[in-house]
């Protein structure tokens, strides 16, 4: 059963999506909060394991509320539901550790199964937002000499490009360990050791950042 916390000020909007989701079977809303401070407090005493988030909600919007609950509890899975398709926004919620990016245009069937797939541990973009994504970056700058040393600590053994390429896929951990023949285990600490060298929080970061830095071929 998938726990999740609906994070939106409009109260028919809540309950119109509470409505949907609890025609699922493996889905269960424990919480609803109406804005940024009101779920940053909740989050603390339910433990969802996916919140559905809007970003313009007040005290705190829900980029800033993202960033706060990310780094307390970076297990919980955060999917930004929005009707935001502006690119400042996009990208400032990926960096604060969103994993995923929905529009409110998408059918309702759409957000069931990417509630499922960040639940899952895969990254969730919606489609028109990834052609802006991949259009936002250019091939990088020759580095300074000091951004060469910094990029040699980081550089990622072979098998871990492998691993990012499968992320950059969206595949989640068990169909990492399927496609490469090795262990759920050993999948968990080549994707935790490519966050750390990367510098990265989500696997939409990884994905973020694997495009921006050439690591993985784009086709």
């Amino acid at each position: 059963m998938i726990k999740l916390m609906l994070v939106d000020d409009h109260a028919v909007l809540r309950d119109g999506l509470k409505n949907i989701l609890e025609m699922e079977t493996d889905i269960e809303v424990i919480a609803e909060a109406i804005n940024g401070n009101d779920a940053i407090e909740k989050v603390k005493g339910v433990m969802p394991d996916v919140i559905l988030m809007d970003i313009n909600i007040p005290e705190k919007n829900g980029i800033e509320a993202t960033s706060i609950i990310k780094k307390m509890y970076p297990s919980i899975k955060v999917l930004i539901l929005t009707m935001f398709d502006h690119d400042e926004y996009f990208m400032s919620a990926i960096r604060e550790g969103a994993d995923g990016y929905l529009l409110k245009d998408a059918p309702s069937q759409h957000v069931v199964d990417a509630i499922r797939a960040v639940a899952n541990g895969q990254s969730v973009i919606h489609p028109s937002m990834t052609k802006k994504f991949l259009g936002f970056f250019q091939p990088p700058a020759k580095p300074e000499p000091a951004e060469e040393e910094k990029a040699a600590d980081s550089t990622l053994t072979e098998r871990e490009k492998e691993v990012l390429l499968c992320l950059v896929k969206g595949m989640n951990n068990k169909e990492i360990a399927q496609t490469l023949f090795i262990s759920d285990k050993t999948v968990k600490i080549h994707v935790s050791n490519i966050f750390k060298k990367l510098g990265v929080k989500s696997r939409s970061q990884v994905v973020i950042y694997a495009v921006q830095n050439q690591l993985v071929p784009l086709t």
